[in-house]
C-alpha cells in the first residue's frame, strides 16, 4: 500500500473541501543583510502543537564581512530548532557545545531550567559572499520539564529518515511521521518534516493528530482547489483529510509541524517561555544580576535584557 493513500473529499460536504482553518501571513523584520519572517506567535495564531515560536531566516546573499551574530543570550522553558536549507551558522552554548549547523542537519537545544547560546560565522566564512536560509522554531516543553536539564542533540542530514513515492519526497526532522521516527528525542508527541513535491505530485495528511500546521517555503502548492505562495503558515482544522498537491510547473517545497496540544497555556517574553509569568519574572531577574551559565569561548559579550 503506497504510504501516499488517503480518502477522498466528501462531495458536497463544505468541512471535507475546505481544510484550512487560518492562514497567518508572517510579519516581515530587515536585521540588515537579512530579512525574518515570524509566523508565530502571530495575533492569529499563539501555537500549532507545541511549536510556539516560528522564523524563516532569508534566502539572502551575506556580503563579506557581514553574516550572522547573536550574542550570548538565555532560554528557559523550550527547545531550539534550527533547520537550514542554506548556509551555515555556528552554534555555542553554556553546556560547553561547539558545533556547526549545516543544510539538513537538526540542531536541538533544550532549554530546560535554564541554558546560555550564541550563533555566529566562522571567521573564514566571512571572507565571501555565501548564502543563507533556513528556519528556526521554539518547541515549549511540557510542564514537568519546564525545570529539567539543559540538554543539547545533532543530527547531520544522514542521520535522519528520507523516504519518496511518486514525486513527494519526505525529510522527517523531528517526531513520528507516514509510519517513520526522527532520531531526535523530543519532550512531547509531534511531527516535523520538510517536504518537496515535484510538478504533479500529491501527499495526504494524518488526520489524526490534533493541530496541524503547514509552511510554504517554496513555489505553489494547491489544497482542497486554493492555491498557496511561499511564506505562509497554513493551519487546519482537526479531524479532517487533507491532499498538498502541486499543481504548478516547477517543484514545490513547504514543511509540516504540530502535534498534540499543550498541557496548558504557554507566556512567552523575549527568549523565555513558561507556564508561569512569575517564572519568567526570575528568569529576567536571573539575567540582569548574571546568575545564568556563561558560553565558554564567547563569554566576553552578552544580549542585556530588553528594557520592555
Amino acid at each position: 500500500m503506497s504510504w501516499l493513500n488517503t480518502p477522498d473529499p466528501i462531495a458536497g460536504n463544505a468541512a471535507s473541501c475546505d481544510p484550512v482553518e487560518t492562514i497567518v501571513v508572517p510579519r516581515t523584520s530587515d536585521l540588515g543583510g537579512f530579512s525574518v519572517r515570524r509566523a508565530l506567535p502571530s495575533a492569529r495564531r499563539r501555537m500549532v502543537g507545541p511549536f510556539i515560536f516560528f522564523d524563516q531566516v532569508g534566502p539572502a546573499e551575506l556580503l563579506v564581512g557581514g553574516g550572522i551574530d547573536v550574542r550570548p543570550h538565555p532560554h528557559i522553558g523550550l527547545a531550539t530548532v534550527t533547520y537550514l536549507f542554506e548556509g551555515e551558522m555556528y552554534h555555542r552554548d553554556s553546556l560547553g557545545t561547539e558545533i556547526a549547523i549545516t543544510p539538513g542537519a537538526l540542531n536541538w537545544m533544550s532549554a530546560g531550567k535554564g541554558i546560555v547560546h550564541s550563533e555566529r560565522e566562522r571567521a573564514e566564512r566571512r571572507l565571501e559572499k555565501r548564502p543563507l536560509f533556513g528556519l528556526q522554531s521554539w518547541v515549549a516543553l511540557p510542564k514537568h520539564l519546564e525545570e529539567g536539564a539543559p540538554a543539547f542533540q545533532h543530527f547531520g542530514t544522514d542521520e535522519q529518515p528520507e523516504f519518496s513515492d511518486k514525486g513527494a519526497s519526505v525529510k522527517l526532522i523531528a517526531g513520528a511521521l507516514y509510519g517513520h521516527k526522527a532520531p531526535v528525542q523530543t519532550a512531547s508527541d509531534m511531527f516535523y518534516a520538510d517536504v518537496s513535491l515535484e510538478p504533479g505530485a500529491k501527499i495526504p495528511l494524518d488526520a489524526g493528530w490534533q493541530e496541524r500546521g503547514l509552511y510554504t517555503v517554496s513555489g505553489q502548492i494547491s489544497i482542497a482547489g486554493q492555491s498557496f505562495e511561499p511564506a505562509r503558515l497554513l493551519v487546519f482544522k482537526p479531524g479532517d483529510h487533507l491532499v498538498v498537491e502541486n499543481n504548478a510547473l516547477e517543484p514545490a517545497r513547504f514543511v509540516l509541524l504540530g502535534g498534540e496540544p499543550m498541557d496548558g497555556r504557554r507566556y512567552i517574553w523575549w527568549n523565555f517561555v513558561s507556564s508561569s509569568k512569575e517564572r519568567i519574572e526570575q528568569a529576567k531577574e536571573d539575567w540582569r544580576l548574571g546568575r545564568f551559565d556563561t558560553v565558554p569561548g564567547d563569554a566576553e559579550e552578552f544580549i542585556p535584557l530588553p528594557d520592555r
